[in-house]
């Protein structure tokens, strides 16, 4: 898994996944796949918005672009910390492609992070690396590293 950060203002994680396009776009978009590698949150799209849940909180976020199983883009409010949540919205693109060798390289890209810099901090390195690496080991064991 490779990671590059620049500034802050724009992230990117790379990851290639044992599973095929489909099956890392339903554990990106289906809650019962993100609750169990996403720190508990569930995740599903409905009605152009990405819809969030955590306990007894909710929140949700405009798609920009959704090309099953290829791309989604959606605004990011990290709404689960009412500080980091007072920022403005960042963005993510998920890019999904399928590779000769059976894997799918998975490209996450967190950018327009100059409004909120302490997201951008707490997402930065370990924060999205070790939601990919649960999600990665998901796909390919039916267990994630850790709820």
């Amino acid at each position: 898994m490779s990671t590059t950060t620049t500034a802050q203002t724009t992230q990117v994680y790379r990851v290639f996944i044992l599973a095929t396009p489909q099956q890392v776009w339903d554990a990106i978009t289906k809650p019962e796949f993100t609750e169990r590698y996403f720190h508990g949150v569930r995740i599903e799209l409905r009605d152009g918005r990405r819809f969030s849940a955590l306990g007894d909180m909710t929140w949700d976020e405009e798609i920009l672009e959704s090309d099953p199983p290829r791309r989604l883009v959606h605004r990011w409010t990290s709404a689960y910390d009412p500080e980091l949540a007072a920022e403005e919205p960042s963005r993510v693109t998920w890019e999904i492609e399928a590779q000769e060798n059976g894997t799918t390289l998975l490209t996450v890209v967190h950018d327009q992070l100059e409004g909120a810099p302490k997201t951008a901090e707490g997402v930065s390195g370990a924060g999205w690396m070790f939601v990919l690496s649960n999600l990665k080991t998901l796909l390919e064991t039916g267990e994630p590293l850790s709820a």
